[in-house]
């Protein structure tokens, strides 16, 4: 049995992270924003416990995670989807997105560092808005691209701990996607589907338990930036 920490598991794709480990009798500790939240998806999906974490309150992460022991695999997941242009730029929604990615992953590695070990595996979610910025993406890609940096700089200063990114693209049957027109998306997609949160499940947990990958972003899109 693992003990698998999920950053972001109260919905979408940290919901089914969660629930994938859980499922597979690891012990599984889920954050999110509130406690009741937080506390009843952990009984929805099996996990051991649900804390209150806020990504965007960098200071109070480490005390929010003080209970947490031992730490076989993390998985930060959190997101803001802030939509945002230099034309009519909101530094307000720009700050609470890029602190809550940048600032609020690396302080949550800060607060567990101490309870990794040389088998730890920490997966890093990013976004292929990165290489693919729609419309009011500028917040988004840029802290999505900063992810690539932020883990092999980690990878780099707390070895032999793995850092690895997973850059999903458009999840046709998430919770965000699911109700979306995503025809245009299908017909620039060489295989003819979106990837599925199963797929990108899959891909996190090849990333936690593959010894030999460290330091990489792993597109799941289907091969969608190709056209």
């Amino acid at each position: 049995m693992s003990s698998i920490v999920v950053i972001g598991g109260t919905s979408g794709l940290g919901k089914e992270v969660a629930r994938f480990y859980a499922a597979r009798g690891d012990e599984v500790v889920l954050t999110g924003r509130d406690a009741e939240r937080a506390a009843a998806v952990a009984g929805e999906v099996g996990a051991a416990r649900g804390l209150a974490l806020d990504l965007s309150r960098p200071t109070e992460i480490k005390a929010a995670l003080a209970d947490v022991s031992a730490v076989d695999g993390l998985v930060l997941v959190g997101v803001a989807r802030d939509r945002n242009s230099v034309a009519a730029y909101d530094i307000e929604g720009a700050l609470y997105a890029l602190t809550m990615k940048l600032v609020g992953y690396t302080a949550t590695v800060h607060a567990l560092q101490d309870r990794m070990h040389d088998d730890s595996a920490v997966v890093v979610f990013g976004g292929q808005a990165k290489e693919r910025p729609y419309e009011g993406a500028l917040s988004v890609a840029t802290m999505n691209a900063g992810v690539t940096g932020m883990i092999r700089a980690l990878a780099t200063e707390l070895a032999p701990v793995r850092f690895n990114a997973l850059h999903p693209g458009v999840v046709g049957d998430s919770p965000y996607w699911s109700d979306k027109p995503l025809e245009a998306v299908v017909d620039r997609t060489p295989t003819g589907r979106t990837p599925t949160m199963a797929d990108v499940v899959d891909a996190v947990d090849f990333l936690l338990r593959n010894r030999s990958v460290n330091g990489v972003d792993l597109a799941v899109d289907s091969g969608w930036v190709l056209r």
